[in-house]
């Protein structure tokens, strides 16, 4: 009977138009280094049916909870490569399920353990943890998005530690840069998950400040550190928090400091986001995280606005999914309007995305970089795509077809005469000779003519854009 009155009710909303305000109040948790191997995977089978976050109820009552998952998952028939001399964190999949029990909504997989079985033991791992309800994100699926009630959180993973192959993921670098930019577009808060510092060194690092200072520049609202097994003291740097390390959360070091961490505890009250520091330790013989206390760390008072997120043509853009859910491409975009008509987009893998001003005395556009193969020679990459914003949905007026080279990146500039105009970046190839390799770049200013894209002559933009470029590449630190 109540469910009965409660469906009226929902039905009566929705044709009057009610509008439900949903109040804020979401929690957000963000633990460190866990692994489910070695000494921890004995303590669980010493301990059957005991749960390893027993200790922290935090985990369960946040809206979304995420930790940092050292390792790749395999069977026994699964070997480490012998011929590194790094440690090998090979996780068996039956130990996943307590990650989902305990109330993780998602891990970063951003870290320099996660390729310890090569391309196909990420591969595993990914499907292993979708398989127990648990998202994963990396520096390639970023950025990731969550609807929390009437608010969106954008997440980028970037691991900056090389892995058995001496990999690690570009920043600052183009491809961080315009994966920032896409979370900011789209979100009211950016988080970046980054695996960065120096192991069990308690203090930042010169190189993590200098980090920080430019993801902070390029967006980021709050940033999450691992690595460094210890916790580092979070501060708030140029008005954002920053932790530098949370420190263990589950792992098997036995060195004391080792056994200390931190959980970064946020919310989100008021249209704003703050966060503050839970401490964890584990006990003699074990290494089961409890809660320690809460500690006063000096950033609780570092508090961000919301953005706002994109609205465009009297309509709302965001990530459509589940509430709570990590969301990754391909996204599927949804638009509201104020009377609470909404519409879906189809799935895209998007680049980027912008609300821009090409013609005088216009509605604005959305300018979309989404990635697709060629329809000539099926070379997979980024291609420009213009729509209008109307209440049916998205209108396509340029369909991404070819600029004047292959495109590496491109962005709106505003042009000085209330307009944008397209910069682009280029590789030194051309498609009557593609040569997808080649490293040389250059620059491209384009304006739009009302149904595509034609060469500005405008010298002074085009020096400017020649610029944005350069110093986004000036920055760029080596993979």
């Amino acid at each position: 009977m109540k469910r009965h009155c409660w469906g009226l009710l929902l039905h009566l909303v929705v044709l009057l138009g009610i509008n439900l305000v949903v109040a804020d109040g979401e929690r957000l948790i963000f633990a460190g280094d866990v692994l489910l191997g070695r000494e921890v995977a004995r303590e669980m089978d010493r301990r059957p049916g005991e749960s390893p976050w027993a200790g922290l109820t935090e985990i369960k009552q946040a809206t979304f909870a995420m930790a940092n998952f050292e390792g790749a998952v395999g069977g026994e028939e699964t070997d480490c490569d012998s011929r590194s001399p790094t440690p090998c964190f090979r996780i068996d999949p039956s130990r996943l399920s307590a990650l989902g029990q305990a109330g993780f909504s998602a891990v970063g997989l951003a870290n320099n353990h996660a390729g310890d079985l090569g391309e196909q033991g990420r591969l595993q791992t990914r499907s292993a943890l979708e398989k127990v309800g648990v998202a994963s994100l990396d520096f390639a699926t970023s950025p990731g998005f969550v609807r929390l009630g009437q608010h969106t959180l954008g997440l980028v993973a970037l691991n900056r530690i090389g892995d058995r192959n001496r990999r690690q993921d570009p920043a600052p670098s183009l491809d961080s840069a315009r994966k920032l930019r896409l979370a900011r577009t789209l979100a009211d808060w950016v988080v970046v998950f980054i695996h960065w510092g120096a192991e069990l060194r308690d203090w930042p690092q010169p190189e993590q400040i200098e980090l920080a200072e430019w993801l902070i520049g390029q967006g980021a609202d709050l940033i999450i550190g691992h690595h460094p097994h210890v916790p580092i003291a979070p501060q708030c740097l140029k008005g954002r928090p920053v932790f530098f390390s949370l420190g263990n959360h589950l792992f098997d070091q036995k060195y004391p400091q080792t056994r200390q961490g931190l959980m970064a505890d946020c919310r989100i009250e008021d249209s704003y986001l703050s966060c503050d520091a839970v401490t964890t330790t584990t006990a003699p013989g074990s290494f089961f995280p409890h809660r320690e206390n809460a500690t006063t760390t000096g950033i609780a008072d570092c508090r961000i606005a919301a953005g706002g997120g994109l609205h465009l043509a009297n309509h709302h853009l965001r990530p459509w999914g589940e509430a709570g859910r990590l969301l990754t491409a391909p996204l599927v975009l949804e638009g509201t309007s104020p009377d609470h008509r909404s519409w879906k987009s189809a799935a895209r893998h998007l680049l980027s995305l912008e609300a821009v001003s090409f013609e005088a005395d216009k509605p604005p556009l959305l300018l979309s970089i989404e990635r697709h193969p060629s329809s000539l020679d099926r070379e997979e990459g980024p291609r420009p795509y213009v729509y209008q914003v109307a209440d049916r949905g998205l209108v396509a007026r340029w369909r991404g077809s070819a600029l004047a080279w292959p495109l590496i990146e491109a962005q709106a500039m505003p042009a000085g005469d209330g307009l944008h105009r397209l910069c682009a970046l280029h590789r030194a190839d051309s498609f009557i000779r593609l040569d997808p390799a080649n490293k040389e770049t250059r620059t491209a200013l384009y304006q739009w003519n009302g149904f595509g894209f034609r060469a500005a002559n405008d010298p002074e933009n085009e020096a400017r854009c020649e610029a944005l470029y350069r110093a986004l590449q000036s920055k760029a630190l080596p993979s």
